[in-house]
């Protein structure tokens, strides 16, 4: 007769010693590929953050290839899981995990990223029959998140968008480039309430100076009351979707009869 060992003491007492085990890997990976309120991956959002923050080499090439196993799209990687990444590591430095200089550095490695992400990205048609509309992306004077402008310019360009971006210049600069180059749109970035008056006064120089003014947006991580702000500085609206600025540009050309 063939014996059934299946119960045994050995074998029940084998079987016990790795539920706990079990138990534990299974809770991991759970949270690992758990997603957070905006979509991102815990796993991936784990993975870039040690990446950034490595001592070693940086290499934009061998990460985004590693980002390819998680089968990314490529605008999942700049539209959600970059941004996320530099917020993980804003939110370690305002913890005093890690210093400015790390952040600094994180930061410079996400930008590398971006730049190789992004050329990897046909540019798409723009909306509807409009042609092609340009847009510039100011980061007033005093801001250092630079990240978030660079997001924003690459998502209007994959929307078919002519996008440049100005950092850190003064009013008198912005407004001389904006007669110019005649931008359709003009996105300001703003994580703070101080630069908010240096934004009043371009908006008042670029209305007042050009015969039909662009398209004025304001985003960026900026916290209050978003409709006081909105009239306060007079932009036209407030987003941080580069589709909302885009259509709103759009319904206006059409309005103004493609002018």
């Amino acid at each position: 007769m063939t014996r059934d060992d299946t119960l045994s003491p050995i074998n029940l007492k084998v079987s016990q010693s790795f539920e706990p085990l079990a138990s534990q890997v299974i809770t991991l990976l759970s949270e690992r590929q758990a997603v957070n309120a905006v979509g991102a991956r815990g796993v991936i959002l784990d993975y870039l953050v040690r990446a950034t923050l490595s001592p070693s080499w940086f290499d934009p090439i061998q990460v985004m290839h590693e980002l390819r196993g998680y089968r990314l799209t490529l605008d999942s990687v700049i539209d959600l899981y970059i941004p996320q990444t530099a917020i993980c590591l804003g939110e370690l430095w305002v913890s005093s995990d890690i210093d400015f200089a790390a952040v600094t550095v994180g930061a410079l490695r996400l930008q590398a990223l971006l730049s190789e992400a992004s050329v990897e990205i046909p540019h798409l048609h723009t909306i509807g029959d409009v042609e092609v509309l340009s847009a510039l992306i100011v980061v007033p004077e005093g801001e250092q998140h630079f990240l978030g402008a660079s997001v924003a310019a690459g998502q209007l360009r994959r929307l078919g968008c002519d996008a440049s971006i100005s950092f850190c210049e003064d009013v008198k600069e912005v407004t001389e480039r904006v007669k110019f180059d005649q931008p359709n749109m003009v996105l300001f970035s703003c994580a703070r309430i101080e630069p908010l008056k240096y934004v009043t006064r371009l908006v008042d120089k670029i209305t007042s100076s050009t015969k039909t003014p662009p398209v004025l947006a304001l985003g960026g991580p900026i916290r209050g009351n978003l409709k006081s702000i909105k009239e306060h500085t007079g932009v036209d609206l407030m987003t941080n979707s580069a589709k909302d600025v885009l259509g709103f540009c759009a319904k206006r050309q059409k309005a103004l009869g493609g002018k």
